[in-house]
This record gives structure tokens, sequence and C-alpha cells, in this order.
């Protein structure tokens, strides 16, 4: 069996209190439609991006009145909490002149985002997934994200 194969057989074990998978593209959607009623609570448009545990994106949503740029920001809030297990929010102190990892943004050719908006969805202390936001100010963007990420857990318990 090839590791995305298991992985896909991993992915689909996670299941809801209902039965249904966490990661089922319709939980996914009713996901991302939470974090859209708090962005439109807020009167803000974002792009809202679900990846799996490698960071690969499973469902994105870009809001009409979202600016464009956010488009190439939500995946990388995605990616970057996947990469470094933490929130995005968490990143920025540990990358300025003098920090322990210094350079490291401009090592991954602006991949890495440090800024609020990207999360880790961790169960039993693993990361099976993240979500990224990007459109609105950091903490708009990081309360949309957690929305996200507090309804897919919610599913879980």
């Amino acid at each position: 069996m090839t590791p995305e194969n298991i992985f896909v057989k991993m992915q689909s074990s996670i299941k809801n209190t209902d039965g249904t998978s966490a990661f089922d593209r319709h939980n996914l959607q009713k996901a991302l439609d939470a974090g859209e009623k708090k962005a439109n609570d807020m009167n803000v448009g974002v792009t809202m991006c679900i990846t799996d545990a490698y960071a690969q994106p499973i469902l994105m949503y870009h809001m009409p009145n979202a600016n464009m740029v956010s488009l190439e920001l939500a995946p990388k809030k995605a990616w970057s909490a996947v990469a470094m297990k933490m929130p995005t929010k968490d990143i920025s102190d540990q990358i300025q002149p003098g920090a322990p990892l210094y350079q490291m943004g401009g090592m991954l050719d602006g991949k890495l985002a440090s800024f609020a908006g990207g999360n880790p969805i961790i169960v039993n202390n693993q990361i099976i997934g993240s979500v990224g936001v990007s459109g609105g100010a950091v903490e708009e963007d990081q309360a949309v994200s957690l929305t996200i990420v507090n309804y897919i857990l919610e599913g879980l318990k």
C-alpha cells in the first residue's frame, strides 16, 4: 500500500459523532459555511482553505467580496500551520532578527506565512489538517479560522 493510500484510509477513519467522515466534502462545506457566517457577521470578505495533514488543499472558498491577494495567502497560512505545527500567529516571534528561526521565511521563498489566520486541526496531539483564512485584518482572519477549526473539532466529540 502506498503512503497516499495509507493516509486516505487514515483520513477516512476520522469520524464525526454521526459516523460520517470529518473530511467528507459535505462536512467541510458546513465548516466553511460557519466561517462565512462569521466573516459576514464581521462584514469582511475572506478566502478560506482547509487542508489535510500534509497541507494539501481539500476545499477552498473565495467570498465574492474578498481581496484577490487572499487567494494566495489563505493556502500559505494553512500550509504554514502544518509545516510549523503551530498557529501562524505564533510564528512571527520565532523568525525575527535574533530569534532562533531567523531567516526561515526567506529560505522558504515566501511560502511561510507568519501572521494570524492559519491554524492546525489537532486531535489526540496529532495534526489532522489545517485551516488558512485571509482577507480581513489579522484578528478577523484568526477569528474566522478558529470558527472553522472549532466546527470540525465539535463534530468529532
